[in-house]
């Protein structure tokens, strides 16, 4: 193949590197090399051969950096240094059209500060076009001439928005000189088929150059002396081995310090992204070039701030792509801003904050589309004694994720107490290239962990294997394992340093959030907490650990199973206290759907509730189960899962056991779990009691009162349950303290249907099964190992109307049994007392009963109004007067009061503010 050196002789065009000067003002005595008519002396340019002998190695053309052709006998002016400059960095985007380079220059005018440094890169997608016209020239792709001339439209059109005059016709001339040597140098490409480095360096910088000549035009427009600066001539910088540079920075200063004797000005326009080897060969400074080239030109004189203007505004306590409660942070330290670049946050390279760091420049992250933002400062974090208030929430300033790696552990007995194990594991890695990220190794030696990018790790593990083969087969190494699909998330705070607690705070929120942490590392400086999740747990977790810190509120995704009376009075309440809980507890709870046994409503963000039965209407679907759940579940925005069983259904009860198990907590009025097969109701309180997954179920005994979390304080608080006695239905709590004198049961019955006391067939409320499985959850929530079957049936409902055929027909038939009950009442009225339906657990005869008693009139059970509950609780502790919980039980208010109580319970263990 021809050398790139031969393909630029045969070229049918030379190359001039001109900028800095109009072409026509370049005087040819100054160009040492390569007898051009137009060119201007900017940097020297290398041209290796392909083939490799020492003879084509030393055989280049170079074009030295001679800088700005001034009289050198004029008197020099010396670089004033401090405060006093202010340094400011526009991005591409920032600079991406006619319209936005004006508004850079109305903030350069309208910056008052006495001197002013702006650096820019080249314009939005420009960078890209460059590197794109080199790899088309050397694929031999000759489409590159059209990609060239592309560039070339698109800086002429720009310019001629901007400017007019000389300054136009100036640029004009500039740009059609630049595209018309790098169209040579692309042809030579073309025949060549190869690009040196230091040529690409030099191709891909020319937009950059551009955008720096129409924004000083810009600035001189409005009578401001403004100069532009190739910092080519200024920034010199040392390749190193990692794709990265070291500035030299003593050479940098001299060589600033002498173009400003040159080109004294209050505005200088500097270019970004673009620098000089000490050999004057054109190079770039990588990834985020133009960040580290304005924070080196702020060390360089001193500035008095830094400002990074993007098109965000600020630095976010996470990705706002990933948690949309995201906060703009309003200041971070430089380690803090370190740190979380390094783990992924759109922050800074951690590389541009080593210049400032050194003489305390701050730096301000700035929004150029919103100028009212403040934006994020980033310094030296100002020390304060008065820090009493400071809470764990208030340390962790943010966190930061990365994706796709992979685990690397290796372990052995063999590894333990030996010197020189871990050098020869990285040194392994080392030699196939790969960045390890993350190291973690516990205190007994017996394993080092540590992640590495995914696309990299099979070559460790091969290395590894071949490096470590005699200790694997001696077993002294047990296994080198791979874990794929992992990502880390890190969390970041320096105020996290020596303070108790925070740890504990990040992993509760991981554990509630059901996240399995696979490694953990934490330096120690503290500054950051590192851990390694599964890739699918990632944003769930991110999302977890940020509503825990109180950057954004406790957020929950809710799914309603059964909108019928109960379920829509809950969504109404729910809609009714939304505002009030976001604003005032930090709880943000989002019904993502809801269903009942025909059509269900999703949604990805949260259903609207003042409209949600008029959008299941319009948008509902054919209820699925199944597809329900993983909708509600599979939001990884929302780290936390509730669904709300309001049905009486077994079938969808028997889906709890499940829906625990990943991870998804479950509330419910809904009895037939917690009365079902005792095997089934042990399985589920054991997994209960072993995870962080919640099965809240207050609203299945006494509706809104707290019987079940006053059960349960008594025995968790040491006391012993005698007895349990109560009257636990609404409905024949209603009938009984309504059917006294004269008036007959059946009219009783009758009158407590039209006021909605009963079920539409009363015999599911007068058959006692409702008490049955209220007494029996109660029975195993106290120890006792109860089936259903245990405790007898004690029907009021009479033998023949058992099996009537409806509703209608029962309640045509009752008044014929009226008799029966008549004489039970006036047998209780001439003994002084009443009659109650009532469920007792007996737990020391270990045994359940549902039945019709009679009780004295002044006995608490006699005093009963309406349709209220009331259950008392003898125990050791209140064994002479019992425990008394008595109030409204049955209503959908009250027990969807319940079930809203549950879910506010939930929100509290999860993180929200108590």
């Amino acid at each position: 193949m021809a050398s790139l050196s031969a393909a630029i002789s045969h070229s049918s065009s030379h190359v001039a590197l001109a900028h800095n000067t109009k072409p026509k003002k370049i005087h040819q005595s100054q160009c040492r090399t390569l007898p051009l008519p137009h060119r201007s002396p900017v940097c020297r340019l290398g041209f290796v051969s392909q083939g490799g002998s020492k003879e084509a190695s030393n055989t280049r053309v170079f074009t030295s950096v001679k800088g700005v052709l001034l009289d050198e006998s004029a008197e020099k002016v010396q670089l004033p240094k401090g405060d006093t400059w202010s340094v400011h960095k526009f991005g591409g985007t920032c600079v991406g059209s006619a319209e936005r380079i004006k508004s850079v220059g109305n903030i350069i005018l309208n910056d008052d500060s006495e001197r002013k440094l702006v650096v820019v890169s080249a314009m939005s997608k420009v960078t890209d076009m460059m590197y794109d016209l080199i790899n088309r020239a050397q694929s031999r792709d000759e489409s590159y001439i059209s990609a060239l001339d592309a560039v070339l439209e698109k800086h002429r059109s720009t310019a001629l928005d901007l400017l007019d005059g000389d300054d136009l016709g100036s640029f004009l001339s500039q740009l059609h000189h630049d595209v018309n040597n790098l169209k040579a140098m692309l042809r030579a490409i073309y025949i060549a088929g190869h690009a040196t480095e230091s040529f690409t360096d030099f191709v891909v910088g020319h937009g950059e150059l551009w955008s720096a000549q129409m924004l000083s035009a810009v600035v001189r427009k409005n009578g401001i002396d403004c100069k532009w600066m190739d910092t080519r001539e200024v920034l010199i910088v040392n390749p190193t081995s990692a794709d990265q540079v070291d500035p030299d920075y003593l050479e940098s200063e001299k060589r600033l310090e002498n173009w400003y004797s040159k080109n004294p000005s209050q505005i200088i326009i500097a270019t970004g992204f673009i620098a000089s080897t000490p050999q004057n060969i054109p190079t770039t400074l990588k990834r985020d070039g133009s960040d580290f080239s304005a924070a080196i030109m702020g060390a360089l004189c001193r500035a008095g701030q830094v400002t990074i203007w993007t098109d965000v505004d600020g630095v976010y306590s996470a990705d706002p792509r990933k948690v949309n409660e995201a906060v703009i942070l309003k200041t971070l330290s430089y380690q803090e801003a370190w740190e979380m670049s390094y783990f992924g946050a759109n922050v800074l390279h951690p590389r541009t904050i080593i210049p400032v760091m050194r003489y305390n420049i701050p730096i301000i992250i700035r929004n150029i589309f919103n100028l009212s933002a403040p934006g994020t400062k980033i310094c030296h974090p100002i020390i304060s004694d008065k820090e009493e208030n400071q809470t764990v929430e208030s340390l962790v300033k943010g966190f930061a994720t990365i994706d796709n790696l992979a685990l690397v552990n290796v372990e052995g007995t063999g590894m333990a107490g030996v010197p020189g194990t871990a050098h020869a594991i990285f040194g392994a890695v080392k030699d196939v290239g790969a960045n390890v990220i993350m190291i973690s190794q516990a205190s007994s030696e017996h394993s080092v962990c540590f992640a590495v990018p995914e696309k990299e790790v099979k070559a460790v593990a091969e290395a590894l294997k071949s490096r470590f083969r005699q200790a694997l087969d001696a077993g002294r190494l047990s296994q080198v394992a791979i874990i794929p699909n992992c990502s880390i998330l890190a969390a970041v705070g320096q105020k996290m340093a020596s303070t108790p607690g925070v740890s504990a705070t990040l992993f509760s929120a991981l554990a509630k959030a059901n996240i399995n942490v696979r490694a953990i590392a934490q330096g120690c400086s503290e500054f950051n907490i590192t851990v390694v999740v599964k890739r699918e747990d990632c944003i769930k977790a991110l999302k977890a650990v940020h509503s825990r810190f109180y950057l954004s509120r406790t957020t929950i995704a809710v799914g309603i199973i059964g909108p019928g009376l109960i379920g829509s009075t809950l969504l109404e309440q729910l809609k009714d206290q939304a505002a009030v809980l976001k604003e005032e507890f930090n709880i943000d709870l989002r019904v993502m759907g809801i269903t009942g046994s025909r059509t269900m409503l999703l949604s990805e963000s949260g259903i609207d509730l003042s409209s949600w039965k008029e959008l299941r209407k319009e948008k509902g679907e054919a209820a699925d189960l199944q597809k329900f759940v993983q909708h509600v579940h599979g939001n990884h925005f929302i780290p936390n899962t509730v669904l709300v069983d309001c049905t009486a259904d077994s079938a969808i009860a028997s889906n709890y056991y499940d829906w625990l198990r990943k991870g998804i907590h479950v509330i419910t009025p809904n009895k037939k779990a917690n009365s079902g097969p005792l095997d089934q109701y042990l399985k589920l309180r054991a997994l209960q009691r072993q995870s962080y997954t919640h099965y809240f179920y207050e609203a299945t005994v006494g509706a809104g009162l707290p019987i079940i979390s006053t059960l349960r304080g008594l025995l968790e608080t040491g006391d012993k349950i005698l007895q349990i006695e109560g009257i636990f239905s609404g409905t024949l709590s209603y009938i009984f303290n309504n059917f006294m004198g004269k008036v007959a049961f059946s009219e009783v019955v009758t009158k407590a249907k039209q006021a909605g006391f009963t079920e539409p067939d009363p015999r599911d409320d007068l058959s006692g099964a409702d008490v049955r499985r209220k007494v029996i959850i109660l029975a195993r929530e106290s120890g006792l190992k109860l089936e259903l079957s245990d405790i007898p049936e004690k029907s009021l409902v009479p033998e023949p109307l058992r099996a009537s055929a409806s509703a209608e027909e029962f309640m045509q038939k009752l008044p014929q049994f009226d008799q029966e009950m008549s004489k039970k009442l006036q047998d209780a009225e001439d003994a002084g007392e009443v009659l109650r339906y009532v469920g007792v657990v007996d737990v020391v005869k270990q045994t359940g009963v549902v039945e019709l008693r009679r009780y004295k009139k002044d006995h608490p059970f006699a005093q009963l109004s309406g349709s209220d509950n009331i259950i008392a609780f003898t125990t050791t502790r209140y064994q002479k007067q019992p425990l008394i919980v008595r109030g409204p039980g049955a209503g959908a208010q009250v027990t969807a009061g319940g079930i809203f109580s549950d879910i506010l319970r939930l929100a509290s263990y999860l993180g929200a503010p108590s």
